[in-house]
């Protein structure tokens, strides 16, 4: 099995969806609209794909200098610990450089692995949920 990694596509929407329903992660996946839109509106994509299935995706916003919000990480239930997810994290890292802080919201089931892959765990984050 060898994975490809890839900047220069944005999957089908039912592809994301695919991934996302795999991988445990909590998204709007009912509303394909609203998924459409979150990946229209996001500067740094990064898949992995095991021959032409989408196995892995990481979606951010960023500005290339200073920082980025690595929003999304999601890998397929029968690719995760096969280091798919690292590696996302560390093209998401080339790609914005050494300057740029990285930050993200861990999902409470995933705050065991961001330490282990690099993340400093930080107590002076805010945030206003949203509504919906």
């Amino acid at each position: 099995m060898e994975i490809i990694y890839r900047t220069d596509i944005t999957p089908d929407t039912e592809k994301i969806i695919e991934v996302y329903n795999s991988s445990g992660i909590n998204r709007p996946i009912a509303d394909k609209e609203r998924i459409a839109k979150m990946y229209a509106n996001s500067n740094l994509i990064i898949t992995a794909w095991d021959m032409d299935k989408l196995v892995g995706i990481s979606r951010s916003l960023t500005d290339f200098c200073y920082c980025c919000y690595l929003s999304d990480l999601a890998v397929r239930k029968d690719y995760q610990t096969n280091g798919v997810g690292k590696k996302l994290i560390e093209l998401t890292r080339n790609s914005i450089g050494k300057q740029t802080a990285l930050i993200l919201l861990s999902a409470p089931a995933a705050t065991d692995y961001y330490p282990k892959v690099g993340f400093e765990k930080i107590e002076n984050g805010f945030i206003i949920k949203r509504l919906q």
